[in-house]
């Protein structure tokens, strides 16, 4: 199909019926609901899989946060589609925005004009779909962003203290998309336009669920998983279940999965190969605006406000920690832009009316992993670890910070540019060991990094100081931080900066008592810390820590563990952080 040329004089996609019969459609082809304001940047997932359907030549709309508590005026305004609803709760997983760690309820939401909070609804992709499906019940709902994602199987859920079903039996969603999403979407769509519905099933990256009576059809090359019911029944099979679930999240080539619950089977196809550069250089250079909707003229969106100035340069995460989403999310293996792609983008912030010369991060889930991966690819073809760099640094990985360091460096020389900060975490471990740094390499990226894009503070996270915590996080041991720490100070002196070494910790994880947060508050206070960037662990679905915390135990060595359960002792921890032990 032809891409559509004809686009509302903003340039954004119609969020109204008046915007609509402004383009002269009579019905959208697709129609988003999310629980995030629309906008029109390649950070936020709507706008990016809004984008690729457009490119294909289908109509699509977004209706934005609509209000699930009136008449459902806003799930009505814009009609069905031709072909299907897309839900999603936003760029974050809506419990996590609207509650804390220590479930209170949260007094803003950055995703939202002027932060207000109570826009979107608790799992508002359950919410948004159980609407949805029962004003048009033959309309398809596809399901999608990280709350879908990280729902796709049997999950624990730390808001109800409980294990809960595969999000598809709960919402009544007919498909997830789950993880990055450009490619299966495509493929959905297409099967859509073409009448081809059953042919979905064979597409990758996609769950969905069937009579648990005609599930054998999709046992050839699957792993069957203890069912809903018997991980309910049993706390260790939950336990094994994660453990074949993060292996195949992380396998080059993975299996499809099956589960039961009830009468019915959730599958869950393999994942898409990794997108190669030429592959996300397309997606990037898809007509965003990158402004908001005019919807919201005189308002501020503060998460927007964070990333209007930012470029993103690569996806993927291998550093495998425990308590992350974003592998089981984006995956372990990096998929890279081009410099050209990169530069172009900065070409358009740089034109942005309120642009001062200020790139506010050039980065990705970590920010020094641009262009990395196996040497050897075949090796990563059977290789089954969930981190490159834990228990320790994978030979076959390669570490080269040049292409960064280039890219870093093209960047400083644009004409239109003063400032470029690195605003996405570093991780340090991957140049610098106990020792030292790990080759001339790692330290000319620590030193081009503290002379040109560190502005006054590097924020970093050593997570914890105690060794059996950071063990069960996979994390590098605190000397690490402590060796950073002695060339972060050496620079300063050397270079005459002023800047600061600002360390992120997290209490309640699993393996950690009050001893150890004493010893880290006391450890963190003999260096001359007054720890700021602190938050306590947040158990989150599909993943490692998350598991260990319902289970008591590691599930991959049937280890019973302790964990902070209770509000008081989570509490308790959290206090550590701001009691000063000298």
């Amino acid at each position: 199909m032809p891409a559509l040329t004809n686009r509302l004089p903003s340039g954004h996609l119609p969020t109204s019926k008046k915007e609509m019969e402004h383009l002269g459609w009579d019905q959208a082809d697709v129609i988003f609901f999310s629980g995030d304001a629309y906008i029109d940047h390649p950070a936020f997932g709507t706008a990016v899989i809004a984008r690729v359907l457009e490119n294909m030549g289908l109509k699509v709309a977004i209706v934005p946060q609509p209000n699930w508590q009136d008449d459902l005026r806003d799930f009505k305004k814009l009609g069905q589609p031709k072909l299907f609803f897309a839900v999603n709760s936003g760029v974050m997983d809506s419990m996590v925005n609207r509650y804390t760690a220590n479930r209170r309820t949260r007094s803003d939401d950055a995703y939202t004009p002027d932060g207000r909070a109570n826009a979107r609804p608790e799992r508002a992709v359950t919410v948004y779909s159980r609407i949805l499906k029962q004003l048009y019940p033959d309309i398809p709902i596809i399901a999608g962003g990280i709350e879908a994602s990280l729902r796709r199987l049997c999950h624990y859920d730390f808001w109800d203290d409980a294990l809960k079903p595969s999000i598809l039996i709960d919402s009544g969603a007919d498909y997830i998309v789950y993880g990055q999403g450009e490619k299966p979407v495509v493929s959905l769509a297409e099967c859509l336009v073409n009448g081809n519905r059953e042919a979905i099933h064979d597409i990758p990256q996609i769950a969905f669920a069937v009579p648990r009576n005609i599930s054998d059809k999709y046992a050839p090359n699957s792993i069957y998983l203890h069912s809903y019911e018997q991980c309910i029944e049993d706390r260790d099979k939950f336990g094994e279940n994660f453990r074949i679930i993060e292996t195949e999240s992380n396998a080059y080539a993975a299996k499809r999965l099956l589960e039961d619950c009830g009468d019915k089977t959730v599958v869950v196809n393999p994942p898409c190969p990794v997108m190669d550069t030429e592959e996300l250089d397309r997606i990037y250079g898809l007509p965003f605006t990158r402004l908001p909707h005019p919807r919201y003229r005189g308002k501020t969106v503060p998460a927007f406000e964070m990333i209007k100035h930012s470029i993103s340069i690569h996806r993927g995460c291998f550093g495998g920690c425990s308590f992350c989403t974003i592998s089981a999310h984006q995956g372990k293996f990096i998929a890279s832009r081009s410099d050209k792609s990169i530069l172009s983008e900065l070409d358009k912030v740089v034109n942005m009316p309120d642009f001062k010369g200020h790139i506010s991060d050039l980065g990705g889930p970590a920010a020094n992993m641009y262009r990395m991966g196996g040497k050897n690819k075949r090796a990563c073809t059977v290789c089954r670890r969930a981190s490159c760099l834990f228990p320790k640094i994978c030979g076959n990985l390669n570490m080269d910070h040049a292409p960064l360091l280039d890219l870093y460096s093209a960047v400083r020389r644009h004409p239109g540019v003063k400032k470029v900060s690195i605003g996405s975490g570093i991780r340090y471990d991957m140049f610098l060991n106990a020792e030292g740094f790990i080759d001339g390499g790692g330290k000319k990226y620590f030193e081009t990094l503290m002379e040109y894009h560190v502005s006054g503070r590097l924020k970093v996270a050593p997570e914890h100081t105690s060794g059996k915590v950071l063990n069960s996080v996979r994390k590098p041991s605190f000397r690490l931080f402590i060796k950073l720490k002695e060339f972060f100070d050496a620079l300063n002196r050397q270079k005459g900066y002023k800047k600061q070494l600002i360390p992120y910790f997290i209490s309640g994880l699993p393996h950690c008592r009050e001893d150890d947060m004493r010893q880290l508050s006391a450890t963190m206070s003999r260096m001359g810390y007054r720890l700021e960037q602190v938050q306590s662990f947040t158990p989150t679905p599909m993943t490692l820590a998350s598991t260990m915390f319902y289970t008591g135990k590691d599930p991959y060595t049937g280890e019973k563990i302790h964990v902070a359960k209770t509000n008081e002792e989570r509490k308790k921890q959290q206090e550590y952080f701001f009691r000063s032990t000298r």
